[in-house]
Order: C-alpha cells, then structure tokens, then sequence
C-alpha cells in the first residue's frame, strides 16, 4: 500500500531555548516542544509525573452533589447499582467504582447492559431491573450524558442517577441529581480529556477526602484506570499522563489478580508499557462483551483471590480465542468479496453485507480492511434480531460520522463520533444506503486522504541514534494519542551488504549512511515488496521508530521501519 510521507513542522528558537536549560540532544529538544514542552519545569513534570499533579476532584462541576447523594445513600441504607458500558473503559470504571464503595458498604450490586440484547448505554431494561429490585440510586459511567428520556423515566419511578460521563453532551442534559462531566460548557475542571473510568476515580477520590481514608484507598485502582486510558485512546496529555504511568507502574509491580491473570495467561514476560494494555490486556476484556456476557469482565476486576481470578481470566482468555477466530474468518471472507468485484475496487468507500457476520466483531473487520487492505471509510453489516447492525471506521482526516449522518433517511438509529459510528437499518434499505454512502464519501473526501499518511517527527543522522538518546527517548513512555512514539525520518542510506529476507515477508535490514562503516540493523515487517529497493544497492529513505532487540542475551538498539522509498 502506497504511503505519503509528512514530516512535521518545528520551532527552532523555543528548542534552542529549551535545549540551553535541559542540555540534552536537540532533536529531544524539538520533541517535548512538538508535544507542548516549552520550559525546564514542564519538560520536568512529563519525564517525573506525581500524583501530586493531579488536581482536586472538587473542582468538577456537581462533585459535592455527587458525593452527598451517595451519602445520603449510604446513611438510608437504600440499594445503589452501579451502571456502565460492556466496553473496557466502562468495566474496569464500574469495577473502580463498585469495589472502592463495597468495601466499606455492602447494599449495591453492579449492572453491565447486555451488547445484543439492551445494546449501548443506558437501557430501560436496566432501569426495570433496578425498579423492579428496588434500587432507588444509580451511578452511571462512561455513559447516560445523552440518555434524557431513559433517565427521566428512571426519575418518574423514584430512581435518582449520578452520571459519571466522558462523552461530548449536548445542549439539554439528562435530569439527573448530579453529572460529573468536565466537558460541560461552565465545569471550571481544568483537564477535560479523562477517561470514563478516569472520572469513576475522580468520583472516589473525592469521597476519599471527604471520609478523611488514606491515599492508598484510591491509588490501588491506578492499574484499571491505566488500563481503560491505553483502551480507550484519549489523548495521553495531562491528568492522563499522570494516571498512566502511575497505573503502569502498579501493572508490573502489584496489579489486581485479575490484571495479574491475563498477564500470565498472554505469555507477557516484559514489563508491560500502554502498547501491551491496548494489544494484550484490552482485547481479552473487550472479548467478555464482544462474546457473551461482560460482567464477566468486572467479576474479573473485583476477585481477590488468585486462583479465582485465573478462572474467570481463562474465560475471558477463551472468548478471544474465539473472537480471533471469528473475526479472522469474516476479514477473510470481506476481502474476498471485495477482490473477486472490480465494481467495489474502484468506491471510495466500502460498504459489505453478509447477513451470517457476528456482530461482535464487525468493527474490528472494519479496521482490518482499513489498515491492511482497502484504504477508505468502511462500514461492516450484519442481521441482528431482525435488523441490519453495522460499524463504520474512518481514515484519518474524514468524518465518517457526518456521513453517515448524510444517510439517516435510510437508517433506523445511529451514533457515534468523528472516526466511529455504529448504526441499524432495515434489510431491504441495505441496497439504497450502499449507494448513498459511497455517493456522500465521493462527493466529500479529500483524495489525499485516501493514501494513508506517516507523520514523521523529524529527520535524524544514523549517527545520532545512540544509547543515551534512546534512554531519553524510552522516558517518553506512556505513549498515545499527542505523545505518539516519535517517527524519524534518515535520508540517503544504502544498505550494508547484510540486509535480507526474512520468511519471504519481512526486510532485516542492515543499513549505513555516509562514509560511515558504522551500521544499524532494523525489521520491516510485510514489506517484502519494497525489497527491491534496498536490493538495487542505491540509496534510499526509511521512516522508522526505535527500539531495542534482546539477541543472545544481549540487548541492541533496532530500527523499526514503518516504510522505505527511494532517495531522490
């Protein structure tokens, strides 16, 4: 696949300053400031974070209600359920939540909505279920902002909600006794791009400091906060920044059992940074949901003793396998589809439909076909209870929500935000929405965006990759969107006489530059097509991300290449 190449923009006068105060690499210089570090003592706060930074929970809007209605609770002995998504941003924040409150009250149970039977947010099912055991007091996460009408009838049978909310709310809110969102137009709460799950601590904190409890009491959730962060790809600035790398550091030194089993279970030996919570660790929680039933998923969070904890943990372990499997099995199948009609090759979108598809796993296809096959807006469709469900994903730069948003005159419900959406339909509007979607995507799409894109940090020497920039580098860590891992682009390198094939996929590269005899070794994984090019012995570029690789006991730096051309 084709890739087009944009190196970022720099300040040479504020890293010049910032250099003249840290006295480290240049280069170093320009990536703290390309991440809005300007000064020594900012530079200090992102490579030591405190917890100590974080900021009073207090600050955000309806705190002291929140705090007092679960008071309240407590002092009446009334039932309190404590409500969230199947997803893992809202699981590991209901665990956070319901753990932290039952560990000193024992009247509250906590409530996962089913993904195909209540779907999304706040369900009047749930809402029965709580009536109908007489629960007079939920606390929603990472969910309820937009849920007017459910919460409303929940008020009318006597159930009061707190709303512990990431998502962007909209000008009418639900009428709930308090909504802990900092995105709200007037919470004066200074960091607006927490987790679901980062508010559920938020919400604890507070009620820690009003209890006067020891900052341990809170703290011992840092792991599930890490890990609904990494999941759920908020920007990794700020209050984030802090939690991550405090939770990662609870990961590899005490984590929760079942954080601990799904370790073991993955074969992870390493210590684990955000990349092995997103790949590893979120998929087997994500999986409980996507398969069956993700209360499974919070039992998992709140067990205590190991070996139960293993238990539900292979389960989990278990529906990956499965979803895997799945999802393996209908990327496959899509790509057929899509190769055996030129018809659907030459779209600017991608729309499929097979009736047999698992709905689980639709959205993950959808980002399959993007990355590895077909670079456009896709939508992947199923038949669901009688209904046509379906995922979109989008290609960096196109709002995949606004276009289907385009299409609603076809579509019985839709949802979902900038790069995501979800929707349902009749069948026989199938047809018409494949043409109407393709037909707003053409109209609207910039056709750069349909060539992927490597942002690029910035150009470096071979000869500056050393191993005191990558230990300056490494403190980076936890990376995620606004700190990605830095790109780095060298010019003009040719290959060392050692590069090869490997597994007739992958380029082990051997590379100099210059009239260095000096070189560095990197992997190019499914680059075999682009083999010629270093082949040819004339120079060439690579884009490429440092790491180190442990060879016979030894550990070596490696570059990781994104992508080669030749050097004009």
């Amino acid at each position: 696949m084709q890739k087009r190449w944009t190196v970022r923009s720099y300040q040479p006068k504020q890293e010049a300053l910032l250099q003249s105060s840290l006295r480290i690499h240049p280069l170093l210089c320009r990536l703290l400031v390309q991440r809005g570090m300007h000064t020594y003592d900012e530079s200090r706060l992102f490579f030591r974070p405190t917890l100590a930074d974080l900021h009073d929970p207090w600050l955000m809007k309806d705190m002291d209600k929140a705090v007092s209605r679960i008071e309240q609770a407590f002092f009446r002995r009334e039932k309190i359920l404590v409500f969230g998504d199947y997803d893992v941003d809202g699981t590991t924040a209901v665990a956070t939540v319901y753990d932290f409150l039952h560990s000193f009250y024992d009247n509250i149970e906590f409530y996962i909505p089913h993904r195909y039977k209540e779907g999304y947010g706040i369900s009047k099912q749930g809402i029965e279920y709580a009536r109908d055991n007489e629960f007079t007091l939920i606390i929603a996460l990472d969910c309820g902002i937009k849920a007017i009408d459910q919460i409303k009838w929940a008020a009318d049978n006597g159930i009061d909600f707190i709303i512990c909310d990431h998502h962007l709310p909209d000008a009418i809110l639900p009428p709930a006794v308090a909504i802990l969102n900092p995105k709200q137009y007037d919470c004066p709460y200074p960091y607006k791009e927490l987790s679901g799950c980062g508010i559920g601590y938020k919400l604890i904190s507070a009620f820690a400091q009003k209890k006067g409890l020891p900052d341990e009491t809170v703290h011992r959730y840092l792991d599930l906060v890490a890990t609904s962060i990494a999941a759920d790809i908020v920007p990794m600035t700020g209050e984030n920044r802090v939690m991550a790398f405090h939770g990662l550091k609870k990961v590899n030194s005490a984590p929760l059992p079942g954080i601990q089993a799904l370790i073991e279970l993955s074969g992870l030996k390493e210590e684990l940074t955000i990349s092995n919570l997103v790949f590893v660790i979120a998929p087997r929680v994500n999986a409980a949901g996507r398969m069956d039933d993700a209360r499974k998923a919070v039992n998992l969070f709140v067990e205590t003793d190991k070996d139960k904890a293993m238990e539900i943990a292979k389960v989990l372990h278990a529906d990956n396998f499965d979803r895997k499997e799945i999802d393996g099995n209908i990327t496959k199948e899509a790509v057929e589809l899509l190769q055996n009609d030129l018809t659907l090759q030459d779209k600017k979108s991608t729309v499929l439909y097979k009736p047999d598809w698992h709905k689980g796993v639709v959205g993950i296809v959808a980002s399959r076909l993007i990355d590895k096959y077909y670079y456009r807006p896709t939508v992947i469709l199923t038949l669901s209870n009688d209904k046509v469900a379906g995922s979109a994903r989008s290609v960096t730069g196109f709002n995949v929500y606004e276009a289907i948003h385009q299409c609603k005159d076809l579509l019985e419900n839709y949802g979902g935000h900038f790069y995501a959406a979800g929707m349902t339909l009749k069948p026989e509007n199938v047809e018409a929405f494949q043409q109407k979607f393709e037909q707003v995507v053409a109209k609207t799409i910039n056709p750069d965006l349909l060539v992927p894109e490597i942002v690029i940090d910035t150009e470096i020497q071979l000869k500056d990759i050393t191993p005191a920039f990558f230990n300056i580098l490494r403190q980076f860590e936890p990376l995620g969107p606004e700190n990605l891992r830095p790109v780095f682009l060298v010019r003009n390198v040719v290959d060392s006489g050692y590069s090869r094939l490997v597994k007739d996929e992958h380029i082990k590269f051997s590379v100099k530059q210059g009239r260095s005899h000096n070189s560095l070794t990197g992997i190019g994984f499914y680059m075999s097509e682009k083999f010629h090019i270093v082949s040819s012995k004339q120079p060439f570029d690579m884009a490429f991300t440092i790491d180190e690789n442990e060879w016979n006991g030894k550990m070596n730096l490696q570059l990781k290449v994104i992508d080669i051309r030749a050097h004009n």
